[in-house]
């Protein structure tokens, strides 16, 4: 196993559900990971601790869970270890603390530098603290991360602009840019649909995609996925690499997905549900899916085209081989990465991505 993602969702509020109790029915979960995958085990090239903010426990929790894999599977030599952090949720000491527990990297939900997106957005921290996280990790000697998110109702391509000037300011090693998507269930979700707010606006957002791509570049941030820019290869998020190329990982916590030797499974989503397995000695997994061999290519097509190493294009079947020609035309396919023999997309090819891999499959 080359990745392990600890996924935590803090289901404050919910009934019989205590933040407190995570970090060990997380290390339960490793325990039952470690018997199932018996020889099949290697050390952890890369560990993720996400979804939800799980810097709203205290670093010392979130050591330990770092402990616990380390004590069960390993650490390979120079693995990526990151948390997502709130800029509201870490301060100096917290940050320092995971740096010395063995963490090696934050990503920083930044999102927005101007207060009305944050508010739309649910947010609660002051964008003026984001000079200040960003210090303080670098304190710690922890690589810094920027996720971004743009397209939200009453952003203005201004308003954008603003947020990657603040960004770029902080010299972040890496940063995501991450186009709105409204989840159901959500207030913005239910704003929208009652009209009270305005949907997002795919044109302002292939503006807004632009913009970021010309700003990053020109600041020395080369794209490596549609979503995702690095100073330089070194500072590539390897864990989402991993994602996109296919290799294996298991996901720990409430609604954690995995994937080890081509056999996918999912968790239960809610808290108490998932504690509930977990004490019992249960597996917390809710369903499992093995894909097909057509289901697998289309998902390489999907991944491979979205990172800027491409897609090797005797991956494809004849049709998309004879597709090649024309997307490079359409100015969609990098035409000297395409001589190479990789289907690479250009600036308009990520807009279009879709339509590509449909032409291409």
């Amino acid at each position: 196993m080359r990745v392990l993602r600890l996924q935590h969702v803090h289901g404050a509020g919910d009934p019989g559900v205590r933040q407190s109790d995570y970090p060990g029915q997380a290390i339960a979960e490793l325990d039952l990971a470690q018997r199932v995958l018996g020889a099949m085990a290697r050390p952890a090239a890369t560990v993720f601790f996400g979804g939800g903010t799980p810097t709203l426990l205290p670093a010392e929790a979130l050591g330990r869970m770092l402990a616990g894999i380390r004590d069960r599977f390993g650490l390979a030599p120079g693995a990526e270890v990151t948390t997502e952090a709130n800029p509201d949720s870490v301060d100096a000491a917290a940050l320092a603390q995971l740096a010395e527990a063995g963490f090696t990297r934050v990503s920083f939900g930044m999102q927005s530098a101007v207060p009305h997106v944050l508010a739309t957005l649910d947010r609660t921290h002051d964008p003026e603290r984001i000079p200040l996280v960003v210090q303080w990790a670098r304190e710690a000697g922890l690589q810094v991360s920027l996720d971004l998110i743009y397209g939200t109702p009453g952003e203005s391509l201004e308003d954008w602009a603003a947020s990657i000037d603040l960004a770029l300011a902080q010299r972040p090693d890496h940063l995501s840019a991450y186009a709105l998507i409204v989840e159901p269930g959500t207030r913005l979700h239910r704003d929208i649909a009652r009209g009270r707010i305005a949907q997002p606006d795919d044109d302002l957002q292939a503006d807004m995609y632009d913009l970021a791509d010309e700003r990053l570049t020109d600041a020395g941030l080369a794209w490596y996925e549609v979503s995702n820019w690095a100073t330089d290869p070194a500072h590539r998020s390897r864990h989402n690499l991993a994602y996109w190329t296919g290799q294996d990982w298991w996901g720990v916590g409430p609604g954690a997905h995995s994937h080890v030797g081509g056999v996918r499974w999912w968790n239960v989503k809610h808290p108490a549900a998932y504690a509930e397995r977990i004490a019992g000695g249960a597996s917390p997994a809710a369903g499992r899916e093995t894909l097909d061999d057509d289901a697998r290519r289309l998902e390489r097509i999907l991944l491979g085209t979205r990172i800027a190493d491409g897609l090797p294009i005797e991956a494809l079947e004849q049709n998309g081989r004879s597709a090649v020609a024309a997307l490079i035309a359409e100015g969609l396919v990098d035409g000297r990465t395409a001589i190479d023999g990789r289907v690479a997309l250009t600036r308009r090819g990520r807009l279009l991505a879709d339509a590509v891999v449909r032409r291409l499959t």
